[in-house]
Order: structure tokens, then sequence, then C-alpha cells
């Protein structure tokens, strides 16, 4: 019997505000809290609530036969802690159902993995124990940012101790090879990968409501008939993408969750295939290939590469200027600083950035809170700006207070000295 492997990227990020370049140095916060709150408010109510429901109860009804997974970003928990608690307790119930694995990632939802294995270690053991801590649940798998991966990358998360990855199954890669298949790293074959099934994913996640596709609508018979006329030999189907699909992106009135309620029916039915966790599917299969990824890929539009993020001048100048500041960070290790050098972090900082408006401009322009590209940089540079500020004063104040030390106990050695020198005279004296 063949598998179909679900996940689900839950991340929202922490949004800045308006920050005008005579802030720098007075103000120092830098979120835009009620666009955040509302944002928040509106996902909760239209995606995350009645989607966690509807998780339940089919999980519930397929006598647990139906199995999903998630990342579920530091920077999103500590959203859902402030505004909505509600939809830590939904992920509480779905985890003590037995039949939803969380997978690990990047706290901050960021490209770290790119310039820094310390960071990126911190990182990832960080939301670790933030999702054992609320889930019960060490996460086995790992799940990069944005589905980013190479081998030298795979190769560290391997050295992490986990067993599996999930990355993009880009056909620049894969070649005439299919995703529906174990592979493995080509530095250290112990890391499993699972490769995304895009054509499938993005047939939900995007595609769904166009009426103008030409497979509209798309039903769960028709899905699983795809899958049906899959080679025979091929074993897994991944099916990733943003938990947002539901309600958010794909609006409920577009039928999308009435499809996510009939999917595990459609799928036990046809009697080939069962649901399962990233962590059921590496220790199923083996994989069939090393897949070879020299570069750098990602999920991200045509190019499945890190030009969304990285393909320009100012996010290569923004996420520079970001990274110069660690080694400070680290020194001062002060609590205010360290979260919003967290948050920062973000990749969705860098995405606002993005100057793709070809094939991939709608994508880029439906996420973007910005007028502009630029308006995104100058913005980020004018937090960063006091951001670096703050670190600078502190570090100054550090270095005061370590004179003022040095000098006191100085002074402190001298009285004593002085009261030495003062019996020995007496002594003398007597003498």
């Amino acid at each position: 019997m063949k598998s179909i492997c679900l996940y689900f990227q839950v991340h929202q990020p922490l949004r800045l505000r308006r920050y005008r370049f005579f802030d720098i140095g007075h103000d120092h916060y830098y979120y835009d809290d009620f666009t955040n709150e509302s944002i928040m408010h509106k996902i909760v109510k239209e995606c995350y609530l009645p989607a966690n429901e509807i998780l339940l109860n089919l999980i519930k009804s397929n006598n647990k036969s139906f199995k999903v997974s998630f990342s579920v970003t530091g920077v999103v928990l500590d959203q859902f802690e402030q505004y909505a608690p509600e939809v830590i307790e939904s992920f509480k119930q779905l985890a003590d159902t037995g039949c939803v694995e969380f997978l690990a990632e990047t706290y901050s939802h960021s490209l770290v993995a790119l310039n820094n294995n310390d960071e990126f270690k911190s990182q990832v053991k960080a939301h670790s124990q933030r999702i054992h801590s609320l889930f019960g649940q060490k996460p086995k798998i790992f799940r990069n940012t944005e589905l980013v991966y190479s081998d030298e990358i795979g190769k560290t998360v391997a050295g992490m101790g986990y067993k599996g990855m999930l990355t993009e199954g880009a056909k620049h890669i894969l070649g005439w090879k299919s995703p529906n298949y174990l592979y493995c790293n080509a530095i250290n074959p112990k890391l499993k990968l699972l490769m995304r099934n895009y054509t499938l994913s993005d047939d939900i996640a995007f595609r769904f409501s166009e009426e103008g596709w030409n497979e509209w609508p798309l039903t769960t018979e028709k899905l699983v008939d795809w899958m049906n006329q899959m080679d025979e030999k091929e074993e897994i189907v991944n099916v990733f993408m943003d938990y947002e699909t539901f309600g958010e992106h794909q609006k409920k009135e577009s039928g999308i969750f009435e499809f996510l309620e009939n999917l595990p029916a459609a799928v036990l039915k046809s009697g080939h295939y069962e649901f399962i966790t990233p962590s059921e599917a590496v220790k199923k299969y083996q994989p069939i290939a090393v897949a070879h990824v020299p570069n750098v890929i990602s999920w991200a539009d045509e190019e499945r590469d890190l030009s969304a993020w990285l393909g320009n001048s100012l996010q290569d100048e923004a996420f520079s200027k970001l990274n110069e500041l660690r080694d400070d960070v680290l020194t001062l290790n002060d609590q205010r600083i360290n979260k919003d050098w967290n948050y920062l972090q973000s990749s969705d900082h860098f995405y606002y950035m993005c100057t793709k408006f070809f094939s991939d401009g709608d994508v880029h322009s439906y996420f973007n809170p910005y007028n502009s590209p630029y308006d995104a940089f100058i913005n980020y540079m004018n937090v960063l700006s006091d951001f670096k500020i703050r670190i600078k004063e502190l570090m100054d104040a550090r270095a005061q207070e370590e004179t003022n030390d040095e000098l006191q106990q100085k002074d402190k050695l001298i009285k004593q000295y002085e009261k030495e020198i003062s019996k020995l005279k007496k002594q003398i004296l007597q003498d």
C-alpha cells in the first residue's frame, strides 16, 4: 500500500510598524501591534480554529487512520500566546490524538542555515524545546524555513540527530526521477529526504479556487484519481503546503473546507493509500537514491531557489548588516536584545524586499504590506540602525560598568594596603 504524507506550515511574522528616520535612537519599539493582532484574530477565525476542529473530527471519525504533520514557528507561537492562546490549546488536542506530528525548524523562521551553523543550531534547539514543552513531542524530523535545503545543510541537520528532512521535489534536482520516493542526503546518507510533490501541493494551495484553471473545480475524487494514475512502483506522495491555505489563501466560500473534510474518506476508500507521518515514512521506506543538491533550493516561485529572499542588492545588504551584529548580540546576552534579534531574522522581512514581478509577481504582491521593495528596505534598515545603536549603548554601558568595577577594586586594594602599612608602622614604633 502506498502512502500520502500531509504536512502544513504554520507561520505569521511579527510585522514592523512604520519606522521613520527620526525614530532612530529615540523609539526602540519596532512592531505594529494593531496590525499583528488584527491579522492574527482574522486568521485564527478563518483558518486555525476551524481547520484544527475539522482535523480533530477527521482523526476521531476515521479511527486514527488519518494523520497529518505540522511545523509551527516560534514566532507564531509567541503571537498565539499573546493574542490567541485558544489556538495552542487546539493544537494540544491534536497532539494528544497521537496522529499529529510536530516537526523542528528555526525558531525565527529565519535563513540562518545559509550563513552560521552555530546560530542555526541554537535556533533549532530553542524551537525543539518549545515544541516539547507545549505539545510533549521531541521532534525527530526537520523542516527548514521555506524548505531551504542543500547537501551541506542536510549534513548539519543529520549531525544534530534528525532522522529525516523535508524539502522541495525541484525538477532541476530530480530531473527524470519522481518526488514520490524517499531519497537521502549526499554527504550523510543517514538523513532521509521527503521531497514535496509540488504539482499536487500547488493544485490545492494555489489553484484550488482558480476558475480559469483547466482542472477546476478540484475534487477529492479527482485528486485520488490522479494519484492512482501514478507509476505502481512509486511509494509516497508528499503534499506540503501553508496551513493558511484553508480559509485564508483559499476562502471558505471556495469549498476548501469541504475538500479537507472529504479528503480522508476519498483516499482511504480507494484502498491504495494510507496516511502517514514523516517519522513513520522514514521508518517504513528506504531511499531509492541520493539527492545531489550542491546549490541551495527552496519551495518558492518557479526557480525553487533563494531569489525570493536574497535575489537583489537590497536583500543582500539588509541580510549582511543584520548578521554583522550577531557577535555583539551574543556578547550582551540581553533579554530584550535577544528577542528583537530573533524577530528581525524572520525571512519575511527579506521577502518584502523582493523585486520579482513577472510570473511570480502576484504571489509577492499578495503577501507584501509595503508599497514597494524599496519602502520595505528603508523601513527595515531604519529599525536595524536603531537596533545597532541600542547594542552599542549597552556595550558601552557594560564597558563603563566593568571600568568602574575595576576602579572600585583598585580603591579597595589601596585602602587595604594602607591599613596594613599603618599597622606595620605602629608595630615598628612600639618595638
